[in-house]
Parts: structure tokens; C-alpha cells; sequence
């Protein structure tokens, strides 16, 4: 089959696309085929090498920790699936991953695909849509009535925190450049801060919730805890706030789990009409070198997803 792999850590040009065996299925494995995966910028910083200690890969390694595809074969053990399933999963984060024609899956990280939107698109929900709601529900704990600060909203997990928060009942701040402010508006956003023309952290207002989607350095975001509420709650996918803020603000990281039942939750949701899925652009496999590359360059927009 064909896959994109490294063999060592670096920059994108140690991606290739390459003949490589199909796996095969263990014990509580399912084989999948791949309709689709996306690029995270995890993909990129795992294949960097910043985070070896952290996520240990066997090399070579087959990136791709979201997947969209269909069952191909069962391993042994495995019930409640059968081949011909359409799923869609967040895979192991140090195991080989979807990009590539075919990929083994653990069966308890399957879900089943949504059906109103394409198989491959289905690929760009897994890893974004489960951190915001992951980073909204269960570490900020959020409430109806809340005033929430989404900073990167224009982002693919930014999109989804949005949609979530006003699910939830809060009213929404949200950070996103012209590019992207109609699209972030229309997932529900109250308000729209444009932060080229002005510092987030001169918004000039405190907030139940701040969620800091964005790398910041940590004078910027000692800034963004302050526009916490006394008693509210920071939570970052990326810098780390303070462990001790004062005034009763609590801070939080997020370290997204694969969650099969979230991830089928979600589907639901996508399914009634209640959550927006938003692919900024479908790539072949074979481009996955480039696209990481653009990401490394900052030239990336939106969520990509790749298809073989």
C-alpha cells in the first residue's frame, strides 16, 4: 500500500511517500481503509522530534492521528463491528497513523462516520472538535449564562470551541481576522475582535472563561489570565498559564483523550444539524509533504484533509 512516513525527526522533507505492507489487525484491532485524515499540528511537532519524550514514535513513522475510512477486517475478539462500517476515529498518538491507504485502529476508538457530510471531509472532526469540547465541558466546566474569550477562534478547534460554548448557553468573545470573522460569526460568535488592529489582552473586560487556542510567550499569557474573572477559569491548548494565579482563578491544559463516545456524540450532533464541519481544502496523500511544509511556513489556513 501507499503511505506517507519518516524515518528520522526533522523538517517536512523528511516526509515520504513510499510502498510500504499493510498492516494487519491484532487482537482488538480493526483494519481500516482510508477515505481521509487531516493535518494537526501535532503531526508536525511529533515529526520534529519537540516531543519525543512526551510521544515516543517508533520510527519509521506513519502520521495521521485522525481517520475517516471503512472496515476493511476484524481481529480477533473484536464485536459490534463488521466490514463495510464506515467510522471515524482519534487514534493512539504514538501508534502509526492514518496517512496511508490503510491503518489499524484499536476497535474501543471507533465511531460510527456521520452520514450527511462525505466520508473524507469526516476526517477534519476527531482530534479539533473533541479538544474544544474536551477544553470547554471537562476542564473549564463551563456554564449557561458564562461570558466566554475563545482567542483563535478563526483556528479549526477554535471553530468548534464557539459552537460548543454557545450550545452551552455563554456568550461568546471571539478573536478572528477579517479572513475568517464572517465564518467564526456565523458559528454563533456575539462578538467579533479583530486582533490585528488591537491587542487581545487590551480587550478591556474580564471574562468567566478565557480559552487560549494561539502560542503565546508567557508575558502574553500572564495578560490573558488577567482578563479572568476572579473565580473564573484559563484553559490552553498550548502555553501553560500559571499554576497560582490569585483571585481565585483556576488554570487548566488540555490534553485531548480519544473518546469514542464524545467522538459519537459529536457525530450526532454534526447528523442533526446541530454542529458546522468546516474543511478549508482537500489534498492528495502524496501532498502531505507539502502541506507540511506550509504549516511550517505559516501558510496553512483553515483544516486540510488528505485522501489517497
Amino acid at each position: 500500500m501507499k503511505a506517507v512516513r519518516y524515518q528520522q525527526y526533522g523538517d517536512s522533507d523528511v516526509l515520504a511517500y513510499v510502498d510500504t505492507p499493510r498492516p494487519v489487525p491484532g487482537p482488538g484491532q480493526v483494519l481500516v481503509q482510508v477515505a481521509g485524515t487531516s493535518f494537526n499540528p501535532v503531526d508536525a511537532t511529533i515529526r520534529s522530534g519537540v516531543l519525543e519524550q512526551v510521544f515516543p514514535v517508533t520510527l519509521p513513522h506513519v502520521p495521521g492521528v485522525d481517520v475517516a475510512g471503512t472496515v476493511a477486517e476484524l481481529g480477533d475478539g473484536v464485536e459490534g463491528w463488521q466490514a463495510g462500517d464506515e467510522v471515524v476515529a482519534f487514534l493512539p498518538m504514538t501508534a502509526d497513523g492514518a496517512a496511508a491507504e490503510y491503518v489499524v485502529a484499536p476497535a474501543g476508538v471507533l465511531a460510527a462516520a456521520p452520514s450527511t457530510v462525505d466520508l473524507v471531509d469526516a476526517a477534519a472532526l476527531p482530534a479539533v472538535a473533541l479538544t474544544a469540547w474536551q477544553a470547554l465541558h471537562t476542564n473549564a466546566q463551563l456554564k449557561s449564562g458564562q461570558t466566554v474569550l475563545v482567542n483563535g477562534a478563526g483556528g479549526a478547534v477554535g471553530g468548534y470551541a464557539v459552537q460548543f460554548a454557545k450550545e452551552a448557553g455563554a456568550t461568546v468573545t471571539a478573536t478572528a481576522s477579517d479572513r475568517s470573522a464572517e465564518r467564526v460569526r456565523g458559528y454563533g460568535a456575539d462578538r467579533i475582535v479583530d486582533y490585528r488592529t488591537a491587542p487581545v489582552t487590551e480587550i478591556g473586560e474580564q471574562f468567566d472563561v478565557v480559552l487560549n487556542l494561539v502560542p503565546t510567550d508567557p508575558e502574553t499569557t500572564a495578560a490573558l489570565v488577567q482578563l479572568v474573572a476572579d473565580g473564573g477559569v484559563f484553559v490552553s491548548t498550548t502555553t501553560p498559564g500559571p499554576e497560582n494565579p490569585g483571585r481565585g482563578v483556576r488554570t487548566s491544559s488540555v490534553f485531548v483523550q480519544s473518546d469514542a463516545t464524545q467522538l459519537a456524540d459529536l457525530v450526532a450532533r454534526l447528523d442533526a444539524g446541530k454542529l458546522q464541519l468546516n474543511v478549508a481544502g482537500r489534498r492528495r496523500l502524496a501532498d502531505l509533504p507539502l502541506v507540511h511544509a506550509e504549516a511550517d511556513g505559516g501558510h496553512l489556513a483553515g483544516k486540510t484533509v488528505l485522501h489517497p
